[in-house]
């Protein structure tokens, strides 16, 4: 097996990646669109509502003679050659920083030292099984999928289509029941069966009571929904969703859940990646992990519109006109903050960045707004004040009541253990919350 592992966020040459010269050549310059529509996972799924993740980026960019990574962490492969993508605060054996993302943010087990296991596609199979609980939930807040679906019977109730067929095969001699279809709005229809397959697969599994134990409500949703589920049933049941994918907008959340259980179930018979042309692989976006984990540091400081869900959507200008999600608003209206959290290095924090800020900021009369990054190397924070006045005039100088603050959140790098980056994240994050306190 051919494995190259990079880091998020760098530059690595060309010459580098000779050994993986095929899988490359499948990825390069391709944006996440594509590479969904090949087979790999993207998560989370609503790439094309994102701000800092679209369908349009790209996992390596070609730059002259390098190879560009963007945002993006996981695992690609194609055939025998692995890529793994890790944070850029990983060291050399190690993912800490992703870990602590995953499990602040999903939940998600220590199952991210990629290399650890001489099966990569096992390892990969185990992030799959980890989501599971993850896209149950965001399915499920929808209610119980319903769709009709056309049911046999045989009894004297005739309520739909006669089958005459049948009728003669089960009905000889008469004995008062007739065989009949009926269409039916129903819960127990193919995808909630084939969400129900996925469970009692989970279950099986020697950690899957301790991981379902988490959606143990839905989970008996889904089993009370399910009165038809026969094991035996699981390939047509796969069929029939292969064939009968997800369309309807309002359950787009289902889609995704979907394509994670097909995945789930394909697995064993048919192994992640076999052959030589498919690319597969699970990629997650750091910058939205970025967001989720600041997210859970401030929420008591800040609103948090999402734009992923469409919630706390605000205007720009009056008739309901300029959409904007702003990641951060202060709940204190006195001295107004708004935050925009970016998982980039800090010198990549540029024009685009500070022309958003700045229109937020207008927007709802904050005097101060703050970039929130992860950095590595402990800096005190770069305080950026607005300018007043023209070149032409020779009179431009600093306005001292608007500023925009780059604040990062030191991310340890020299732990030799994940408890011991634990607690160093746990001091680190507090000096991170006081700069708000203080405001």
């Amino acid at each position: 097996m051919k494995l190259l592992t990079i880091k998020d966020n760098t530059q690595v040459n060309k010459d580098t990646f000779s050994d993986i010269r095929n899988l490359v050549g499948k990825i390069a310059d391709k944006t996440l669109e594509q590479l969904e529509r090949e087979g790999v996972f993207i998560f989370p799924e609503f790439v094309i509502e994102a701000e800092d993740i679209t369908k349009d980026q790209v996992i390596l960019q070609s730059i002259n003679n390098n190879f560009c990574s963007g945002n993006v962490m996981g695992f690609l492969g194609c055939g025998d050659e692995r890529l793994i993508i890790k944070s850029r605060f990983s060291g050399e054996n190690e993912d800490f920083f992703f870990r602590y993302l995953l499990d602040r943010v999903l939940d998600i087990p220590n199952i991210v030292d990629l290399e650890s296991d001489a099966d990569q596609n096992n390892r990969l199979f185990n992030f799959l099984l980890f989501l599971f609980p993850y896209y149950l939930n965001t399915a499920m807040r929808k209610g119980l999928f319903k769709k009709y679906v056309r049911n046999i019977y045989n009894d004297g109730n005739v309520k739909g289509s006669i089958d005459i067929a049948r009728h003669i095969e089960k009905n000889i001699p008469f004995i008062g029941n007739i065989a009949y279809s009926q269409r039916e709005f129903s819960y127990d229809n193919h995808l909630m069966e084939l969400v129900r397959h996925t469970i009692e697969f989970i279950k099986r599994k020697p950690y899957g009571s301790n991981l379902l134990f988490r959606v143990k409500d839905n989970v008996q949703l889904v089993v009370k929904a399910t009165p038809n589920y026969e094991p035996l049933y699981m390939q047509k049941i796969i069929d029939l969703n292969k064939k009968n994918t997800v369309r309807h907008a309002y359950f787009h959340e289902y889609l995704a859940l979907q394509r994670l259980c097909l995945l789930i179930l394909q697995h064993q018979k048919h192994q992640i990646g076999l052959g030589s042309r498919q690319i597969y692989g699970i990629l997650f976006d750091g910058a939205w992990l970025w967001e989720e984990y600041v997210c859970s540091l401030i929420n008591d400081m800040f609103y948090h519109p999402m734009n992923k869900g469409g919630k706390g959507a605000q205007k720009l200008f009056n008739g309901n006109i300029g959409l904007i999600y702003p990641d951060f608003i202060s709940r204190d209206t006195g001295t107004r903050i708004i935050a925009d959290a970016k998982y980039k290095p800090i010198a990549n924090i540029g024009n685009r960045d500070y022309l958003q800020v700045l229109a937020y900021m207008f927007r709802f009369d904050a005097k101060a707004g703050y970039y929130l990054y992860p950095e590595a190397v402990g800096s005190n924070d770069l305080h950026l004040w607005l300018n007043q006045g023209t070149t032409y005039e020779e009179n431009v100088t600093p306005r001292n009541d608007i500023c925009l603050t780059k604040h990062g959140l030191k991310i340890p790098v020299c732990s030799e253990t994940y408890e011991a980056f634990v607690t160093q994240m746990k001091v680190s994050e507090n000096e991170f919350r006081q700069v708000f306190n203080a405001s």
